[in-house]
C-alpha cells in the first residue's frame, strides 16, 4: 500500500534560531520519544540479539506504536509481523534495522524514500571492512543527502531513553525491569559501554535519561545528537565514551552550547598511548600525537577529561558542582579531611600526580579548626581528626571550617571503616554539609555501598576508588572556559602540499610580524664572499624546500669565523649532502650567529579532526629527547599564551631561576599569539609549520626566530 506523509500547512519561513530549535526538537523527539517504531529484521528469539528491541520495548512498558518486520514470519515473540516497511498503516518515526550489512543498506533506501525521520543500523561492515566498506558508508551518505534520512550508526546498539521508556537497544545490559531514571545523557563510540555505563551506574547511585550508541557516525555524531537533546530540562550533563575525534567540529559546537546553558561535559577518550597517529615533517606533528591533539581538543571545548571509567561514572556529579574557572595562573588548592590518615594519603598521592595539591591550612584555619573540634592539629596536608572525626559534631565543624576557608577550592572528605559498620553516622556531616559554599567530595576507604547510596541520595559526588577521586578533581578544576568558534582549516585527505625553502619561510614570518635572524642567500658556486650585512662568525646552512630537517643530512655549519672561509663551507656543505641524499644544492642562506637565554620551539599544524593547532615545546633536540609540551586550537590569544608558557617545564629556566637573568616570556607570549594566526590566513592555506628554535633573549629584549619550517596546501 502506498504511504502519504501530510503536513499541516506552515505559516511561513521561520527566523534561522527558531528552525534550528524546532529542528533540534524534532531529531530529539523521532530519536528519544518516537510515536512510532519500526524494528526491520525483528526475530522471533528473544534470546538473540536481533530479538531484543522488541522485547525491551514491551518490558520497559513503551506507550508508542510498535511495527515488528519479518517477511519471512507471520508473527514475533506473539505479535503481528510486517513483511516491509511499505506495508505498514502509517510511516514510522524511527526506524531500527537489525538485517545484515547489504540488506541494512537497502532498507535504509526503502526509508529515504518513505519519509522515515531516523534510521539507527545495527550491522557491522562498513568503514572497519576497509574499501568495500567504505564505499558501502559512502551509499548511506548518499541516501542522507538525496532524501534528508537521519542515520545512528552503523554498528549502533541503539539509543535508550529511560523517561519515555524508548528502549530502542540490543545492548543485552537493558534487559531489567524499573530502571531508575536520572539526570545523565551519555553517549557513547562504543555499544557496549552504554550497558556498562548505565549498569556500573546504578551500583553506585548514578542514573542516566537517556544514552546513545554512534557507532561509525556515518551520518548523525556523538556532538549532534547530544546537541539536539541541549533544551531537554530533563538532562542536566552529558558523560561521552570517545573513540576517536570524527566529527570534531559538530562535538565542538555542542560543547560550547552545553557550556553557555551551564550543562557540565565529562568525557573518558581511548588512545592514551605515546605513539603518533601520523609521520609529519615537522617536529610538531611528531610530537603532537593523537592523545595530545584530543586533551587540547577536549580542554579547549571545556569538557572535563578523565583518564578512568570509574571516574567518567562517578565524575559528573562532581564537575557539576565546579563551574569552569575563569583564566587564570593561581593553580587550584584542595583541603583533605579524613578520620584515616592512610586512606587519605592515597587520594593525595594520584591528586599530586595530576597537578592538584592537597595544601595544608592557612594558620588562621587551623587556629579555628583546633577551637572548634579540641584537637591539637599540626600543620599538615592532610587534616588527620583521627578517630575523634567518627563524632558527628568534630567532622561537622571541620567541614564548615573548611569549605568557608578562602584558601580552598575543594574539599576532600575520607572516611574509614566507619563508613561500612556505621554507614549513617559516618557520613551523615558530610550529607549535612552538602550544601555548602565550596563542593566537598567524599571517598571511602572500605567496600561502604549503603553508606555510598546515603551520599549519591543527598547529591554528594562519591568515590569508591582513590583513583577515580583523583582523576575527577583535577578534570573539573582544570576546566577551562571554551574557546568560541573559528573557521577551521581542513587538510584535504591524500594532500600533502609543497614545503617551503626557509627563505620563502621566513617570509611568511614577516608577514605575521615575527621578529627573524638577518639572512643572505648565496649561489653555492661562488669563489669570493660577499660583504655581509651582519658581522662574522655566521651559520651556513643549505636552502632547499626538499630537506626539511638540514641538520640530519649534514646541511648545517655554524660558526664559519670569517669571509675567506666562506666558499670552502660551502662547497663541502653542498658535497655532504649530495653524498647523503643525492639531492643537489644551489643555494644556501647565510645568517649571523644569534644566542639568547634559551631555546623554544613554536609549531602549528592542523589536525585532520581537531583543526589548526598550535604548540609550544622545549627548543632544539630537547624538543623531541624530552617531549616537553603544550597545545591549544589555534588561534590563541596573548592570556591564553602565556597560561601555555607556565605549562612547560622548560620555562621555568627562563623565569630567572635561581637568580639567573629572566627571559622576555611576553614577547614570547605575542610570538605565540601571531604564530596561531595561521589559523585566519587564506593565501597561503598553512597545513604545517613551526620555528625551532626561537632564541629567547633577557626580558626587554625579544625573541629571534633562526630556523623555520613550511608546508602549504
Amino acid at each position: 500500500m502506498s504511504i502519504d506523509r501530510i503536513d499541516p500547512p506552515h505559516p511561513g519561513p521561520l527566523p534561522k534560531g527558531e528552525r534550528e530549535k524546532g529542528a533540534a526538537a524534532s531529531l530529539r523527539r523521532a530519536l528519544l520519544a518516537p510515536a512510532s517504531v519500526a524494528i526491520v529484521g525483528q526475530s522471533d528469539d528473544a534470546e538473540k540479539t536481533t530479538g531484543r528491541p522488541l522485547k525491551y520495548l514491551r518490558q520497559a512498558g513503551f506507550p508508542g506504536r510498535i511495527y515488528p518486520i519479518n517477511p519471512r514470519r507471520e508473527t514475533v515473540l506473539g505479535e503481528r509481523a510486517w513483511p516491509s516497511l511499505a506495508a505498514l498503516p502509517e510511516v514510522p518515526e524511527h526506524v531500527y534495522i537489525l538485517t545484515p550489512t547489504e540488506a541494512a543498506i537497502e532498507a535504509a533506501a526503502e526509508c529515504g524514500r518513505l519519509g522515515v525521520t531516523v534510521a539507527m543500523i545495527l550491522a557491522a561492515g562498513f568503514a572497519e571492512a576497509g574499501a568495500e566498506g567504505e564505499a558501502r558508508e559512502a551509499r548511506l551518505r548518499a541516501i542522507c543527502a538525496e532524501t534528508g534520512l537521519r542515520i545512528v550508526g552503523p554498528s549502533s546498539l541503539g539509543v535508550v531513553d529511560l523517561r519515555h521508556k524508548a528502549f530502542l537497544t540490543a545492548n543485552a545490559a537493558f534487559d531489567e525491569q524499573d530502571l531508575p531514571v536520572g539526570r545523565i545523557f551519555a553517549a557513547s563510540h562504543s555499544g557496549t559501554m552504554i550497558g556498562s555505563l548505565l549498569s556500573r551506574g546504578k551500583a553506585r547511585g548514578i542514573h542516566f535519561a537517556g544514552l546513545a550508541s554512534v557507532g561509525n557516525e556515518v551520518d548523525l555524531s556523538i556532538g549532534e545528537i547530544c546537541q539536539a537533546t541541549l533544551d531537554d530540562p530533563g538532562i542536566d550533563g552529558y558523560a561521552l565514551f570517545l573513540e576517536t575525534l570524527r566529527k570534531a567540529d559538530a562535538l565542538r559546537v555542542f560543547a560550547l552550547a552545553a557550556a553557555a546553558r551551564g550543562k557540565p561535559v565529562i568525557a573518558y577518550k581511548l588512545g592514551r598511548s605515546a605513539e603518533a597517529r601520523e609521520l609529519a615533517v615537522s617536529h610538531t606533528g611528531a610530537l603532537a600525537g593523537e592523545d595530545d591533539v584530543a586533551e587540547a581538543f577536549l580542554a579547549d571545548c571545556g569538557i572535563a577529561r578523565v583518564e578512568t571509567l570509574d571516574g567518567l561514572i562517578e565524575g559528573l556529579p562532581l564537575v557539576s558542582r565546579i563551574p569552569i574557572a575563569a583564566r587564570h595562573n593561581r593553580r587550584p588548592s584542595v583541603a583533605v579531611v579524613t578520620t584515616t590518615a592512610g586512606g587519605a594519603t592515597m587520594v593525595v598521592d594520584p591528586l599530586a600526580v595530576r597537578g592538584i595539591a592537597a595544601d595544608p591550612p592557612s594558620a588562621e584555619t587551623l587556629a579555628r579548626i583546633r577551637t572548634a573540634t579540641g584537637i591539637d592539629l599540626a600543620p599538615s596536608r592532610l587534616v588527620d581528626l583521627t578517630v575523634a572525626g567518627a563524632r558527628y559534631e568534630v567532622m561537622k565543624a571541620a567541614l564548615d571550617i573548611l569549605t568557608a576557608a578562602p584558601e580552598f577550592d575543594l574539599v576532600v572528605a575520607v572516611v574509614g571503616s566507619s563508613s561500612r559498620f556505621l554507614p549513617e553516622r559516618a557520613v551523615k556531616p558530610i550529607v549535612d554539609s552538602a550544601g555548602a559554599a565550596k563542593p566537598i567530595a567524599a571517598f571511602l576507604a572500605p567496600e561502604a555501598p549503603d553508606a555510598l547510596a546515603q551520599l549519591a541520595a543527598a547529591g554528594v559526588p562519591s568515590f569508591r576508588t582513590p583513583e577515580a577521586c583523583a582523576d575527577a578533581i583535577a578534570a573539573a578544576l582544570k576546566r577551562r572556559p571554551p574557546k568560541p568558534m573559528v573557521a577551521m582549516r581542513r587538510a584535504p585527505a591524500g594532500a600533502p602540499g609543497r614545503m617551503l625553502d626557509e627563505a620563502q619561510a621566513y617570509e611568511l614570518l614577516d608577514r605575521l610580524g615575527i621578529a627573524r635572524a638577518p639572512t643572505v642567500a648565496l649561489d653555492t658556486h661562488i669563489k669570493s664572499a660577499p660583504d655581509l650585512p651582519f658581522p662574522y662568525p655566521v651559520a651556513v646552512k643549505v636552502l632547499s624546500a626538499e630537506i626539511a630537517h638540514k641538520s640530519e643530512v649534514g646541511g648545517v655549519v655554524l660558526d664559519v669565523p670569517v669571509g675567506d672561509a666562506l666558499p670552502t663551507v660551502i662547497q663541502r656543505l653542498q658535497e655532504t649532502v649530495s653524498r647523503r641524499c643525492g639531492i643537489r644544492i644551489d643555494r644556501v642562506l647565510v645568517q649571523p650567529m644569534i644566542a639568547g637565554l634559551g631555546e623554544v620551539l613554536v609549531g602549528y599544524r592542523v589536525d585532520r579532526d581537531a583543526g589548526p593547532l598550535v604548540m609550544l615545546a622545549a627548543g632544539g633536540i630537547h624538543a623531541e629527547i624530552y617531549r616537553d609540551r603544550v597545545l591549544r586550537l589555534a588561534p590563541v590569544d596573548f592570556a591564553e599564551a602565556q597560561a601555555m608558557i607556565g605549562e612547560v617545564w622548560a620555562m621555568r629556566m627562563l623565569e630567572g631561576f635561581r637568580g639567573k637573568p629572566a627571559g622576555d616570556l611576553e614577547a614570547l607570549a605575542r610570538t605565540i599569539v601571531k604564530f596561531s594566526q595561521l589559523a585566519a590566513l587564506d593565501n597561503p592555506v598553512v597545513a604545517e609549520a613551526e620555528i625551532n628554535p626561537l632564541i629567547v633573549h633577557r626580558k626587554g629584549e625579544g625573541v629571534t626566530a633562526v630556523d623555520a619550517l613550511v608546508r602549504i596546501l
